[in-house]
């Protein structure tokens, strides 16, 4: 009797979890095989290829542009992960003061740009900094005495895209701040201002402790969202000027569809990937130690 209701529920769980890992298995496991397969071989886009071993690799090693593209992939990361996660915690802080109505309207107003297409986000920011007529031109012509075409600059382009970046999707971030702070009980403010500390104190010593588990969870999601930036700079720049914002998922894009070469397409996708898990569990890893 008793193993026959063990075998019972052991069916019964495997029932539940089969749907979850054949979904799994197809649409995520398969691909990342495949990947890892045709990286070692010399196959175009779709067919089948020769075996060449590492040749994809030593390639890309030898390649200019798959170093300008890392290193363009590093500094977009630069200018994101950390101001995008410290400006949601610091509008999080103002927003959760705001009472009523007052505070989910300015929460929808955050969260608007969130929700809109890429396409419809580059093309607002193109007409806001165009050099003609866009309204933040006036900002910049104040700030270096002449109009800039942001987008056709080499020093200017990729901090641009960064900010398009920025505005498009802190308002997840903000979400998610303001849920870690709702969680934060009120008596710990109360019982601390008795004692006669601060806004500063209080924040040091109650707030950014009991909000780190949240912001290490936003830093690990936005280091993975922008290592695969691709849509904002293919809009916006198409990687110019001078492969100044060329970034990793661009060349993959330009060897696997334009170049039709598949394989080498694969490894970049592979370097990537890699990239991506060693960096953020890492990361992950070293904000737990911070918590603890």
């Amino acid at each position: 009797m008793v193993n026959t209701e063990k075998r019972r529920k052991t069916l019964t769980a495997i029932a539940m979890i089969a749907p979850f890992l054949i979904a799994y298995a197809t649409v995520f496991a398969y691909p990342v095989y495949k990947m890892f397969e045709l990286s070692f071989t010399d196959a175009p886009l779709v067919g089948e290829g020769q075996w060449v071993g590492f040749d994809n690799y030593v390639k890309l090693f030898h390649q200019k542009l798959f170093y300008t593209s890392a290193w363009n992939t590093g500094y977009f990361v630069v200018l994101t992960v950390i101001p995008n996660t410290l400006i949601g915690l610091g509008l999080a802080l103002m927003v959760v003061r705001l009472k009523g109505w007052v505070q989910s309207l300015v929460l929808v107003l955050f969260f608007i740009p969130y929700i809109l297409p890429v396409s419809v986000v580059t093309q607002i920011w193109k007409w806001v900094l165009d050099q003609q007529f866009g309204v933040a031109q006036f900002v910049i012509e104040a700030a270096t005495g002449k109009r800039v075409s942001v987008f056709r600059d080499p020093i200017w382009a990729m901090p641009m895209v960064a900010l398009v970046t920025v505005w498009w999707t802190n308002g997840f971030n903000l979400l998610l701040f303001i849920a870690g702070l709702r969680n934060i009980p009120n008596d710990y403010y109360e019982a601390a201002m008795l004692d006669g500390a601060t806004r500063w104190q209080c924040f040091k010593r109650i707030t950014w402790p009991l909000i780190w588990p949240v912001t290490a969870l936003v830093l690990t999601l936005q280091l993975i969202l922008q290592l695969k930036i691709f849509d904002q700079v293919y809009l916006l720049t198409e990687g110019g000027p001078f492969n100044s914002t060329y970034v990793l998922l661009q060349l993959v894009y330009r060897e696997a569809f334009r170049s039709n070469h598949g394989g080498t397409g694969s490894a970049v996708a592979v370097i990537l990937f890699m990239i991506i898990v060693v960096v953020s569990v890492l990361q992950y890893q070293l904000l737990r130690v911070r918590e603890r």
